[in-house]
């Protein structure tokens, strides 16, 4: 990709002010160990290429099948793995190859991350207390009285009564663990969340009162989030703009509402026809499509276009070469041979 291309991705220069972090053609790539002296025969590609730039206040959402690699860059981003190539800047400055201890004194508060299970990030012999006061404590913030007011303050931030604070995870449903677990991503008051699947393990009503907790929190506070999930309604509803991506790559970047209402990428156009569709005036009633075969493996994806195995307008220049991405709207980018 070059240069300007790139700019085009991401925003152009009037807006770099506005911008919280910038993804430069990031890659993560696994090695593959192999043989009694476990040498590396291969790589999974979990992300092979990202560029993004993700404004203040915003959300974006990151959609797409198991696999295709959206939790592992938001993994990487917060640097719990480490990026095989390209750069993560962050308030403009390079975080990809900080030390733990640079990580520390300069971004590990200002970017913290809700996991998907909210029961297994939570230790169950810790008391809501000590989870939620353990950052404070950490990174040396506030004194004693200051933290014991600040673990209740939290606690009523996110909808949970004080009086629950001696108790342990065990004791809590899954949609106030989930709740325990933004308490303490809000703890550090940090100004980009993370959030992977927060709500995909749980209930469908529950669902509704994190994701207004957190739009919320949002507006309260000025925050700004990745949002993660396979959902397209749950990312629909909370973002404002959407990434889908397949194998690693992006395909198509815009604001939700031009997705949905005319995706371009074949691939986006058979992810929103399997969503369900209320019957209502107006709704838009889409054909199904069912793509046929299974994803290829990000250990030895297809050439060209990652996703021509599987789409039904593949031609032969989309077997051959890597499609550009590039912005074919206002605001919405595709990778597809289609519209070059």
């Amino acid at each position: 990709m070059t240069t300007t291309n790139l700019d085009k991705t991401v925003g152009s220069s009037q807006e770099n002010s506005n911008i919280i972090l910038e993804l430069q053609d990031v890659k993560k790539y696994f090695p593959i160990k192999a043989g009694l002296l476990q040498r590396n025969v291969g790589n999974v590609k979990a992300v092979d290429g990202i560029s993004l730039q993700i404004k203040k206040g915003e959300t974006i959402g990151l959609v797409g099948e198991s696999g295709c690699g959206k939790s592992t860059t938001g993994r990487t981003i917060i640097r719990l793995y480490e990026p095989t190539d390209g750069k993560i800047i962050f308030k403009g400055k390079d975080i990809t190859h900080m030390s733990e201890s640079e990580l520390r004194k300069s971004v590990r508060r200002d970017i913290q991350m809700v996991f998907q299970d909210p029961f297994a990030t939570l230790n169950p012999r810790k008391t809501l207390r000590s989870i939620i006061k353990e950052p404070l404590i950490t990174h040396k913030l506030y004194t004693a009285k200051e933290r014991e007011e600040k673990v209740k303050e939290l606690m009523e931030t996110v909808g949970l009564n004080a009086s629950y604070i001696n108790r342990y995870p065990h004791e809590f449903s899954g949609g106030q663990r989930q709740r325990i677990g933004i308490a303490r991503a809000l703890a550090l008051n940090p100004e980009l969340i993370i959030a992977d699947e927060p709500v995909s393990a749980l209930d469908v009503s529950i669902q509704a009162q994190v994701i207004n907790l957190m739009e919320d929190l949002q507006e309260e506070f000025g925050l700004t989030y990745i949002f993660i999930s396979h959902d397209l309604s749950v990312v629909r509803h909370i973002s404002d703009r959407v990434g889908v991506m397949y194998l690693g790559r992006m395909m198509e970047l815009a604001n939700k509402e031009d997705l949905y209402a005319e995706p371009l990428h074949p691939y986006t156009q058979a992810l929103l026809s399997a969503v369900p569709v209320p019957k209502k005036v107006g709704a838009i009633k889409r054909e199904r499509i069912v793509l046929k075969g299974e994803l290829p493996s990000p250990s030895n994806p297809p050439s060209g276009c990652v996703f021509h195995t599987r789409c039904p307008a593949a031609t032969d220049i989309c077997r051959q070469l890597v499609p550009e991405f590039k912005e074919v709207k206002q605001g919405h980018f595709v990778a597809c041979h289609l519209f070059e």
